[in-house]
């Protein structure tokens, strides 16, 4: 069993990403979508694609873009939860990375959130 989900597919992204790989595959779950969901939206991955090779072996297939991901850093973890208003959401870079948030409206970039005027636990900065 893992501990911590989320921070295995960053770490997975992280090193396909250093590794020169066009191309990553990790076991799926709705909040690993939702996450690739916004990294696709915020440009830092091409597409992201859900396998189900049966009903158990379900994955999750990204494909990254070439020098788009400098950084990941998995910033809530599960024996230190980060929550954080809207209003205390910090730039990631002075506004260049972007904060990935867990909200009571879904998972959402820290742009959207505080558009939104929510906050939420901080999931990890990518930049």
């Amino acid at each position: 069993m893992m501990t911590d989900p989320i921070a295995d597919m960053l770490t997975r992204i992280r090193n396909a990403n250093s590794a020169g790989h066009d191309r990553v595959e990790f076991p799926a779950s709705k909040l690993k979508a939702a996450v690739c969901k916004v990294m696709k939206d915020e440009g830092y991955i091409r597409s992201f694609k859900i396998i189900a090779k049966s009903t158990s072996d379900i994955k999750i297939k990204v494909l990254l873009k070439e020098d788009a991901i400098i950084g990941l850093e998995k910033v809530s973890k599960p024996g230190l939860r980060q929550y954080r208003g809207y209003k205390d959401i910090s730039r990631v870079i002075s506004g260049l990375g972007t904060s990935i948030l867990s909200t009571s409206q879904g998972v959402l970039s820290d742009r959207e959130a505080r558009k939104r005027k929510v906050g939420g636990e901080v999931i990890c900065n990518v930049w």
